[in-house]
């Protein structure tokens, strides 16, 4: 089944959603300039956004809560490409934190010549897929997944928000930025959150005493997100994202691949991935963790 024209545009090969990107959006973040205190974080859809939306604010603000507890998150630290930048990107506080789902070839021409930095997340493509299927299930402007191993397929050839997982990934692993790069997983974030908050400090410049550290550690737990209600989604109308169907920020948790996939879709999938990034030097715990018990079938 291919992408609905109706709520896909086609940009540089990869399907957005119209309901948050237009092509003047687009190009208002290609021309985007980009100042040197300026943050980015990137990441490929389902990866932790929504986490460095909470995490950036409270790190660059020494941990005030006041703007993750009244502003939306989509407007406290807004994404580059889409339609709501041009409205609020004025009345963005400096330093100015901005989220981003492109390839590094599509960011704008102003992230070379600044000193921004970009802090990059990535996940492991299996929950990113088990996440994603379940968002589209709950998100009326995108087309339904199918069945989980019709989205799998359609994940695997790249088919879905942002395209192949492989070629974003490599995208980001492959730039000019030198140590203006900060890498971090989301499996580091659950395993140990206030040391990937001191990690993001650090890169930051941002000397943040220990009740600060422990203010914005407590604050970004999962649970705190889940039910924020300026994090959580709950604000945007139902016939839009239902929540009822499943809840935006649904588990927070690694692994949960192992109770959808099955052992020959896990062989699969693995496979797919493995061969290519078989040229990165980037460790293959990311994609192919280790052996785990029969997923459930």
């Amino acid at each position: 089944m291919e992408a609905s024209e109706e709520k896909y545009l086609l940009h540089r090969g990869l399907l957005l959603p119209r309901e948050t990107h237009t092509a003047d959006s687009l190009t208002f973040a290609h021309e985007f300039e980009l100042r040197d205190d300026d943050i980015l974080a990137v990441t490929y859809p389902k990866s932790g956004t929504t986490w460095m939306q909470e995490v950036l604010p409270l790190v660059l603000n020494g941990g005030d809560l006041t703007p993750v507890q009244t502003i939306p998150n989509w407007d406290r630290v807004p994404w580059l490409e889409e339609t709501r930048l041009a409205i609020v990107a004025e009345r963005l506080p400096t330093p100015r934190a901005l989220v981003s789902h492109l390839p590094y070839h599509l960011m704008p021409k102003s992230l070379d010549s600044s000193k921004a930095k970009v802090i990059y997340v990535s996940r492991n493509p299996k929950d990113v897929m088990v996440s994603s299927y379940h968002f589209h299930k709950m998100a009326s402007f995108l087309d339904d997944p199918g069945t989980f191993h019709e989205f799998m397929d359609k994940f695997l050839q790249g088919k879905v928000l942002f395209g192949k997982w492989t070629d974003h990934v490599k995208s980001w692993r492959h730039t000019e930025l030198g140590d203006r790069i900060l890498y971090l997983t989301y499996e580091e974030m659950v395993q140990d959150l206030r040391g990937s908050v001191r990690r993001v400090s650090d890169f930051l410049g941002r000397a943040l005493d220990e009740e600060a550290m422990e203010r914005i550690a407590a604050q970004c737990c999962f649970n705190n997100m889940k039910t924020n209600c300026m994090s959580n989604y709950s604000l945007v109308p139902q016939d839009i994202m239902d929540n009822s169907k499943s809840p935006f920020l649904r588990k927070g948790v690694t692994g949960d691949w192992r109770n959808h996939f099955s052992a020959e879709q896990e062989a699969q999938f693995s496979a797919v991935i493995s061969r290519e990034m078989e040229a990165e030097e980037l460790s293959s715990s990311l994609w192919c963790p280790e052996p785990s018990p029969p997923a459930h079938q």
